[in-house]
């Protein structure tokens, strides 16, 4: 008897997520078309945060996943992804990228290539968001105006850890993994695996 009501409570389950993620599949859509993000063929669980400027632009290749809440990658990140593009800035993802929980906060650029995974509460800065002159963070304006920018570029079947922070000016080479919580301030090589905070070269894939 528990077999049976076992079975039917995972049945039930199961199709609600069937059900949820249909309807919020045609609620991304209406996101991405409000926010003018160009994209492809995508399946979202849950739904995400998105914020494009007028002036920005945020482009999704074909095959595109993501994770928006525990329920669809239960390792402990609550968040929804989040995606802001500031005017004038281009955020641009790939091929059969996957992503979880992530956030990409784009001031300049980021690109994220083909086959990239993004484990869960992966953030990505591609500005300090403040200057790191004392008196010019005493007023927003000037605080604002010199702010530093540099675009982040991570190529093609790289993987990143969970809950690691990728900041402004790095590349991360193709097929190059970053451990999970890593901190990674300066850009690493193709194959290779790094790992910390800030993060070091660990080993070489191959």
């Amino acid at each position: 008897m528990q077999k049976i009501i076992i079975y039917i409570y995972k049945g039930l389950r199961r199709f609600k997520i069937i059900l949820i993620n249909f309807v919020n599949n045609i609620i991304c859509k209406i996101i991405f078309y409000l926010n003018n993000v160009s994209h492809e063929n995508f399946h979202s669980n849950g739904l995400p945060y998105i914020m494009v400027a007028l002036g920005g632009s945020f482009t999704i290749g074909k095959n595109f996943r993501m994770n928006n809440n525990i329920s669809s990658n239960p390792i402990g990140c609550a968040q929804t992804c989040n995606f802001f593009v500031d005017r004038g800035a281009r955020l641009i993802i790939g091929d059969d990228v996957n992503i979880s929980q992530a956030a990409l906060i784009c001031h300049q650029k980021i690109v994220i290539g083909n086959k990239v995974k993004l484990g869960g509460g992966v953030c990505i800065y591609d500005t300090d968001f403040h200057s790191l002159n004392p008196d010019e963070r005493r007023n927003n304006g000037s605080d604002e105006m010199n702010r530093a920018k540099k675009a982040v570029i991570i190529k093609e079947n790289a993987f990143i850890g969970a809950h690691s922070i990728i900041l402004k000016g790095v590349v991360i080479g193709k097929n190059s993994i970053v451990g999970a919580r890593s901190v990674v301030t300066k850009s690493i090589p193709e194959n290779e695996i790094w790992g910390g905070n800030p993060a070091k070269k660990i080993k070489s894939l191959f």
